[in-house]
């Protein structure tokens, strides 16, 4: 069914909304995926925070003007769905990924981040970014280890100078007087 003019306005409107929040974009072919498993990759995409829409290329470009992403106007050829991430950057890359594997019809097309198009092959660097949890562990421990160093630097000369261990002396017993 076509859109009249208000409803490609919205959809180019919801799209300009979302693509001015994603850290990353990518452009996917999709000719030849089943309803079925687009509707499981729906489904997955909404577990994982990323914007997953089938949109004309002329609405998708308009949509994308002014933003970062309008870096990759002049790539959006074909029956493209756009993965948007809004949560975290590399979440639209580990869901495409992901269903690739599964269906060699789905192909990236279009990698962008940051403002600058990327080769389809990016897909692969963009899904091994860590995810938020990862990278704030990652980051936890790294701020830790230098505490950690000092103590056993602090211990080991301690143990160097016999105060690593206390030997706790029992109170001698008072004589009467």
């Amino acid at each position: 069914m076509a859109l009249n003019l208000s409803q490609k306005q919205e959809v180019v409107a919801e799209l300009a909304e979302v693509a001015a929040k994603a850290h990353s974009l990518i452009a996917a072919e999709y000719a030849g995926i089943t309803v079925g498993q687009l509707t499981a990759m729906r489904k997955k995409a909404r577990e994982t925070g990323v914007y997953l829409r089938v949109v004309k290329n002329t609405l998708a470009s308009r949509a994308v003007a002014g933003t970062e992403f309008e870096c990759v106007q002049d790539k959006l050829v074909g029956p493209l769905l756009y993965a948007f991430s809004v949560d975290e950057p590399g979440a639209a890359g580990r869901l495409i990924k992901e269903f690739a594997k599964g269906n060699d019809k789905l192909k990236a097309q279009v990698v962008a981040v940051g403002g600058q198009v990327y080769p389809a092959s990016h897909v692969e660097v963009l899904a091994s970014l860590p995810t938020l949890d990862q990278a704030l562990s990652m980051l936890a421990r790294v701020l830790s280890e230098p505490a950690a160093m000092f103590a056993r630097a602090v211990k080991a000369v301690a143990d160097q100078q016999g105060g690593g261990e206390v030997a706790a002396e029992a109170p001698a017993e008072a004589e009467p007087a």
